[in-house]
């Protein structure tokens, strides 16, 4: 992905503004804009496109954003440090880039657009499950959601039945959303490196869940199986009241499995028996 032809390097935009990435604010900042181009055009074509982009820091992906032809970039950023870098790339694309300096994880982003817009972003490790959940809840407002995880994370976002990483994440997600698994990225393309692998992955928000349930419910249920996973569900789901026995053979469901084997699909009418007690 070029540069705009009057932008400096991001090293020497970080060199000027002294922008040390913050442990405490989660940055790492990627520098490489092959990645960063990379990173923009798993959201597809983003020509006249609305797209949200939390924490861009120096820039990276927020000129790679605009380069792929974004219509209008509301950049969201909390560290003050970082406006001035942020402002010189808002005057090469003139009238396309909002600098929004608040704190992504209070900010409600569908009242600063109208219609649907795509979020793109490199998350913050520290913040990256609250603000995607945020965002489901939302689902409805953005076309997708490509994000950048640390890799245990898109591990769960994507996890099937009866392996190590599935859980509640995993289902709330693909319940909600298809999800697909971009790329990995290694710890030596940042700034400073962290300690894991990160990886891309891109959420198409469904126009209807997966299968039929009561959202507060279908969580509820989900929440009491996982909170003890080692256990049988007719154990594990004697907290919600009911008689888990009766909930499960009604949901077709044998009461010797474990949260982590059972589909969405199974969550989902486990949920809605529950509903009907």
């Amino acid at each position: 992905m070029a540069d705009a032809p009057d932008l400096p390097p991001l090293r020497e935009v970080i060199a000027k503004y002294g922008l040390r990435a913050e442990k405490s604010l989660g940055q790492n900042f990627l520098l490489d804009l092959n990645l960063t181009g990379r990173i923009a055009r798993c959201a597809g074509r983003l020509d006249g496109e609305t797209v949200i982009e939390i924490g861009p820091g120096p820039g990276g992906l927020t000129r790679a954003i605009l380069g792929a032809g974004a219509g209008r970039l509301i950049a969201i950023e909390k560290d003050t440090r970082c406006l001035p870098a942020l402002a010189e790339i808002a005057a090469a694309y003139p009238g396309r880039l909002e600098v929004v300096n608040d704190d992504a994880l209070e900010i409600d982003e569908p009242a600063l657009f109208e219609g649907k817009a795509k979020i793109i972003a490199n998350l913050p490790y520290n913040v990256a499950t609250p603000l995607l959940i945020k965002w489901l809840r939302q689902r409805e407002r953005f076309s997708s959601l490509t994000l950048m995880f640390q890799k245990e994370v898109a591990d769960r976002l994507t996890a099937t039945p009866r392996t190590k990483s599935y859980g509640r994440l995993s289902i709330l997600c693909q319940w909600l959303c298809e999800t697909r698994r971009e790329f990995d990225i290694s710890p030596r393309a940042f700034t400073p490196p962290p300690k894991v692998t990160s990886t891309v992955v891109t959420l198409i928000p469904r126009e209807t869940p997966l299968f039929p349930a009561d959202p507060d419910i279908f969580e509820k249920v989900v929440a009491a199986a996982f909170n003890q996973r080692r256990k049988m569900l007719r154990a594990s789901l004697k907290p919600l009241g009911p008689p888990p026995e009766e909930m499960l053979e009604k949901a077709a469901i044998a009461p010797t499995r474990r949260a982590e084997e059972l589909t969405v699909e199974e969550f989902c009418a486990l949920a809605r028996v529950y509903a009907d007690q």
